[in-house]
């Protein structure tokens, strides 16, 4: 008997350190593969970012301003504090924007889903499903 308490003692033990062990290995994720999925996150994010952002040539956006100056309204530069908000990413505040001339707006880069807004002096680009502003060209109708 003493034999046979000594062999189950240590099978006991060993059996629970086995699963222990394997119960504490399938809790943690392998690291390979949190570290692929944390760069396989960030590359779908910056992708997603890539997708959404516009890029637009300021430089041309001004110029046709600049040549169509017949076909705006006078602007009046907007109050510190509204302008503050005016930020990229940012809903458009309401009650602040107006349409330009359908002249312009027809000489104006068209991006699917987005309208150019009149604030104040500064031509924004909003979406228009969500109002957020996309880009915002200062001072572009001084």
């Amino acid at each position: 008997m003493t034999l046979f308490t000594r062999t189950f003692i240590p099978l006991s033990a060993i059996t629970l350190a086995l699963t222990l062990a394997s119960a504490s290995a399938l809790a943690q994720p392998p690291h390979d593969k949190g570290k692929k999925d944390k760069k396989q996150d960030h590359h779908h994010s910056s992708h997603q970012q890539d997708k959404h952002s516009i890029t637009i040539e300021e430089a041309v956006v001004r110029s046709i301003f600049r040549d169509q100056r017949s076909y705006l309204e006078p602007a009046k530069p907007l109050p510190p504090g509204i302008r503050k908000n005016l930020a990229r990413g940012k809903p458009l505040p309401p009650g602040i924007a107006k349409r330009f001339d359908g002249r312009l707006e027809s000489r104006l880069p068209h991006y699917p889903g987005y309208d150019w807004r009149q604030v104040g002096t500064d031509a924004v680009l909003v979406s228009t499903a969500t109002g957020i502003i996309e880009s915002i060209l200062l001072n572009v109708l001084n």
